[in-house]
């Protein structure tokens, strides 16, 4: 049974679940209809970073440019440049047993690509969620859904699964950034 999350909520990932070792992150949106002229590409990135919120190097940015974390443990299953169809628009997935030790923390997000120049933003998406679902049972664990909180802003951190002794959880965050993938980045320590 899924359960769902509201802004700001956290819940117990692995204590609860048990058997899951590798789970499946699924985000999807919509965007409304508007007179841009150009195609939205919305683009997820995973940040892996150390208790200082800062990744260690680039290594640590999962996102369309890096597809996997060099442990395996975080995977990026590929760009959807449209966003057309119904499910999930990009999939990301975690491999528990295999995130390195100096890991505390995997910052889920999502951008606009291009957004400045298209004049483009969340105000325009609408629909947007994230899932987890057990890789194995395929079990939806659990869901967030965004809701319609956003106007100018061109990046979204959607959630983060956070590690507490040896046990992962995850918290529905739903928080806006201006200045895009830029931004995330130098919010997370790395250079741009």
């Amino acid at each position: 049974m899924t359960i769902q999350l509201s802004k700001g909520q956290r819940i117990d990932l692995t204590k609860t679940n048990p058997g899951l070792i590798k789970g499946l992150i699924g985000l999807g949106w919509d965007t409304n209809k508007y007179t841009g002229g150009a195609d939205f590409d919305l683009d997820a990135s995973a940040f892996l970073v150390e208790g200082n919120d800062k990744c260690v190097n680039d290594e640590d940015f999962v996102f369309y440019n890096n597809l996997e974390h060099p442990s395996g443990s975080v995977i990026h299953t590929g760009d959807n440049r449209t966003g057309e169809g119904e499910g999930d628009d990009e999939q990301i997935i975690v491999d528990f047993s295999k995130i390195p030790a100096h890991v505390e923390k995997i910052g889920i997000t999502v951008t606009i690509h291009d957004a400045e120049s298209r004049s483009q933003n969340f105000g325009q998406v609408s629909n947007a969620f994230v899932r987890l679902v057990n890789e194995s049972t395929n079990e939806e664990l659990l869901r967030f859904d965004l809701g319609e909180d956003f106007s100018i802003e061109t990046a979204v951190v959607v959630c983060e699964l956070y590690r507490q002794g040896s046990d992962w959880k995850f918290n529905a965050i739903g928080s806006g950034f201006s200045g895009g993938l830029a931004s995330l980045c130098r919010n997370y320590g790395l250079q741009v």
